[in-house]
């Protein structure tokens, strides 16, 4: 299932879209599965129960953000290594990426597990939505490396130009999810468990056609296998640390979603109860699905950009980037204008009207959804500085975004606007960041030019 794809040579635009349209397809896929998978769980257990799962939301968030980390920080280290004719290094930096990311979370899994009450009493789980919490931990928590691995997979086989079959394994995966929710939630009536339950079958069965596909030998990027001796060690411990700087911005986009989540609750929690963060949940339910979109986008454009910033091609660099940016703007425009104009029909997917959390949604989805173009911004620009080894200014950006401005924002605006301003708190948060960005441009672009004027004076 490879695709007639040369990142060196083929027209940008032609490119892009190769990598786009199945990329974008497996994230629509992904985002259904999230989407039917709340409903579900709303109308076939209650909103507590979606009140629980946007609880437990953070321990999700962090495997996936383990498995963004590891698979964008290997991409570009491989896209790179590649582009520079080093193939052997470029399949050793891929097997490394998914072993040491896969020990890391096992190790996790336990610990969480080993101590899932005090994780629930970190979390702000309050005693109402305990149990749910905890049966939902049970049955995801065990499979979360799985689920990381169903991120990172993804890169290494649209790297090796086979961005279809990457979103084949992702289709039947989210099949099958929905499948198994219907039935365990709905039939077998195993309510909250059944839904975790779901989603680790359903990611078992992507991440084994994943694997399968990189377990070929006669494909260009496949495992090899790692030795055991001090210098493969030293080794692996070298590639591990380049990896984790470069993909450490994914990680941390990712872990800023869990971050609000858990600050959101917390604030929703001490303003409205848990009919808020029942609320809340459901913009919740969004908000990932909207990062994997931009996500995909910039997924699309970095190998693209990665192979011809290692080979020096600079104006593939920036058209790819400028492609790249356009279209997740007016993917933004589209989704503000989307969830503002249907935040009733959207939050009856989920509850009942006469379910107290119902008139909170409805009039905090429209607030909520005024900070997604400048979310589109934000996350294009952390993927292009990652995907040139702008280590610093990806990292700056999204400790900035996701630490300083969108919590501080939930910490003070509603202060000052209540109820209404926990929900503007994000956009607030990413209209900040959006203003670092473009000076972070603009201060390049000015040494860029500085450089070029002495050069010439020279």
């Amino acid at each position: 299932m490879k695709d007639d794809i040369d990142f060196g040579t083929t027209d940008i635009k032609i490119l892009f879209r190769k990598m786009l349209y199945p990329t974008v397809a497996s994230m629509v896929f992904t985002a259904l599965f999230i989407i039917i998978d709340g409903i579900f769980v709303g109308r076939g257990v209650g909103s507590d129960a979606l009140a629980a799962v946007n609880i437990v939301a953070p321990v999700w968030l962090f495997a996936t953000s383990i498995g963004l980390m590891f698979g964008m920080g290997g991409a570009v280290t491989v896209s790179v290594n590649m582009a520079r004719g080093k193939q052997e290094t470029a399949r050793k930096n891929m097997t490394q990426a998914i072993a040491v990311s896969s020990v890391f979370l096992l190790i996790c899994t336990v610990l969480i597990l080993v101590y899932v009450d005090k994780v629930l009493m970190l979390l702000g789980c309050s005693p109402r939505l305990y149990a749910p919490a905890k049966d939902y931990i049970w049955g995801f928590v065990p499979f979360m490396t799985i689920n990381a691995l169903l991120c990172s997979t993804q890169f290494f086989i649209r790297l090796d130009a086979s961005p279809r079959y990457a979103m084949t394994a992702n289709v039947i995966a989210t099949v099958l999810n929905i499948i198994f929710d219907y039935l365990f939630i709905f039939i077998f009536r195993w309510g909250i468990f059944g839904a975790a339950i779901a989603t680790s079958l359903g990611s078992v069965v992507g991440v084994a056609i994943m694997l399968r596909y990189l377990s070929k030998t006669s494909n260009q990027i496949h495992f090899v296998p790692l030795k055991i001796t001090r210098k493969s060690l030293s080794s692996t411990v070298r590639n591990t640390v380049q990896v984790c700087k470069i993909g450490f911005s994914s990680f941390l986009c990712e872990i800023t979603i869990a971050a609000m989540m858990l600050c959101g609750n917390y604030v929703f929690m001490s303003y409205t109860g848990e009919p808020g963060v029942a609320a809340f949940s459901i913009a919740c339910y969004f908000f990932p699905i909207i990062f994997m979109l931009y996500s995909s986008i910039a997924q699309s454009a970095q190998p693209i950009i990665s192979y011809n910033y290692g080979v020096s091609y600079f104006p593939r660099v920036h058209s790819a980037f400028k492609i790249a940016l356009k279209t997740a703007v007016i993917c933004g425009v589209l989704f503000f204008v989307a969830t503002s104009v249907l935040s009733a029909p959207i939050t009856s997917l989920f509850i009942n009207s006469d379910d107290a959390a119902y008139n909170i949604s409805v009039s905090g989805l429209p607030l909520f959804a005024a900070g997604m173009i400048p979310f589109a911004i934000n996350i294009i620009s952390i993927g292009y500085f990652q995907s040139v080894e702008r280590v610093k200014s990806a990292m700056f950006v999204t400790i900035m975004r996701g630490f300083v401005f969108i919590i501080g924002a939930f910490l003070t605006v509603p202060v000052f606007f209540g109820v209404p301003g926990i929900w503007l708190s994000v956009p607030v948060g990413e209209t900040i960041t959006t203003l670092l960005v473009l000076v972070i441009y603009a201060v390049t672009r000015y040494k860029e030019k500085h450089r070029q004027t002495v050069a010439l004076q020279a």
